[in-house]
């Protein structure tokens, strides 16, 4: 496919990535990798009362954390820099100066009052209650009176009077009659440019060749193909009209549209729990697109390798954190055990079961482990509820607990006796091994005592991790040491 495609991603720096962002952003990577294109990443942050610092940085973080390279963009640099909105003033200048030079734009004094006014009264009639085009024609008269009243005016785009049809590349054709498509505004009254502008200028001067964005965009794709043919006319950028992909919603829990308020819509909720980048981006390209073949298990290369933008779903996609979290807990019993060792390191060093240098030997005891809580993990969160124990007591680290529910209901007296036959058939054992610590228990208490599974080794599950649910229990006494699950036991015991 033709190396020209140019997509872009253009978030505003305001609060904290959400999901239904990020999807946008991996669309439009995959689409420019798929296509041999480029993938360009813009800043759109003219809005200086609400973007910050911090938001920019967790965008690019985002991105990087999910794997989503690009071409263009912040960091990297390219020809058509600079590429947050917040330096490229003095372009935006000129091209409003173009415009209103080839008649495309006009000055408007409506007050916010009368535009109101307006606009109630359309709606009573039954008219369309956008703007009525009352300064359209304005005389130089009219202009100076306005003026000397002390009137501002914004800068209003002049819309051509006809229907707007385009061939979405999601959902087909789309159209919109002229009377929907009313002059809309392009610059504030104190000259700071709009969404309106700053966004078709980018895309024209950037050469984007698809526009890939979300759903709630749709109804403003006629004002922007206006303004790219006006540019076009002008000689202003590359002279290519792109085309539109609109994705589908993102709906959250009640079939409500997701949005950056929902805990579960929070990029960095994500990160904190756990999810793996490779999870997260798996289920991220299943919101509105699949691979094929009922196929939902996939990595970003193999996303990249597959993406048809005309294979994405119109319909609403739901976000189900039930289906996220079992393919992030799939891609974490696909790691290489060394791997996932590494990961889980940080979430055991803030959840302070490890101090924050863990030593070599601290680092192989959890790769040791790590084969015996994998298949019970989903998130990377949970490892140190899992593994807690292996460390507990240790200098740097917490203490070793036992959970009180689970002691109150299995340690009781016949609890208690299990605890001490337990430590009695250990004690001889000439090697510490997962066999024969097995076997030793399953002799005295299963066939000597007639102990159900459950009765037999619950008390000696709470004594050894501290708690009714944990890795399996006779590799945990391994990993544990002959000492350290003796004393434990007496310790219980007692």
């Amino acid at each position: 496919m033709s190396s020209a495609v140019r997509v872009r991603f253009c978030p505003s720096p305001t609060g904290d990535p959400h999901v239904g962002m990020l999807r946008t952003a991996l669309f439009n990577w995959a689409y420019a990798r798929h296509t041999g294109g480029t993938f360009v990443f813009r800043i759109e942050d003219t809005d200086a009362a609400r973007d910050s610092e911090g938001s920019y940085e967790a965008l690019l973080h985002s991105l990087r954390w999910l794997g989503l390279d690009w071409d263009e963009g912040p960091e990297v640099g390219g020809e058509y820099g600079p590429y947050r909105q917040s330096e490229r003033g003095d372009i935006y200048q000129e091209v409003i100066a173009k415009l209103t030079g080839g008649g495309y734009t006009y000055r408007c004094f409506c007050t916010a009052d009368e535009l109101t006014e307006r606009r109630e009264l359309a709606r009573k009639e039954g008219r369309e209650s956008g703007y009525d085009g009352k300064c359209r024609d304005l005389t130089d008269v009219q202009i100076e009176q306005f003026q000397e009243q002390g009137r501002t005016s914004v800068t209003r785009f002049r819309m051509p009077d006809q229907d707007w049809v385009w061939e979405d590349l999601v959902r087909g054709e789309v159209s919109f009659g002229s009377a929907f498509v009313p002059d809309f505004v392009l610059v504030r009254a104190n000259g700071d440019p709009l969404y309106t502008l700053v966004n078709p200028t980018d895309d024209a001067l950037m050469g984007i060749t698809h526009v890939l964005r979300g759903e709630d965009l749709l109804s403003s794709t006629p004002r922007q193909l206006a303004l790219h043919q006006a540019l076009i006319e002008l000689g202003i950028g590359s002279g290519v009209m792109p085309k539109f992909a609109h994705l589908p919603y993102v709906m959250g829990e009640g079939n409500k549209k997701l949005s950056k308020r929902d805990p579960e819509a929070s990029f960095s909720h994500y990160e904190r729990l756990g999810f793996l980048p490779e999870g997260l981006v798996n289920y991220l390209a299943l919101l509105g697109w699949s691979l094929g073949g009922d196929v939902e298990f996939f990595s970003l290369e193999q996303l990249a390798e597959a993406f048809d933008v005309s294979r994405v779903n119109p319909n609403p996609a739901r976000f189900d954190i039930k289906k996220c979290t079992a393919i992030n807990g799939d891609w974490i019993r696909a790691l290489e055990p060394n791997d996932l060792a590494e990961r889980i390191v940080p979430y055991l060093v803030t959840d302070g079961t490890l101090p924050a240098g863990p030593t070599q030997e601290q680092l192989t005891l959890l790769r040791e482990a790590v084969p015996h809580i994998s298949t019970r993990m989903e998130v990377l969160s949970q490892a140190p509820g899992m593994v807690g124990f292996l460390y507990a007591g240790e200098p740097g680290s917490k203490p070793f607990e036992l959970d009180e529910a689970d002691a109150q209901k299995l340690l009781n007296e016949a609890g208690l006796e299990v605890l001490a036959a337990a430590r009695a058939a250990l004690d001889g054992l000439s090697e510490w091994t997962t066999t024969s610590i097995e076997e030793a228990l399953r002799q005295s208490l299963i066939e000597e005592r007639g102990l159900k599974p459950r009765l037999a080794f619950g008390p000696v599950r709470v004594a050894i991790t501290g708690r009714r649910v944990s890795p399996p229990l006779f590799e945990s006494m391994e990993l544990l040491g002959r000492e350290r699950s003796l004393e434990r036991l007496d310790s219980a015991a007692r």
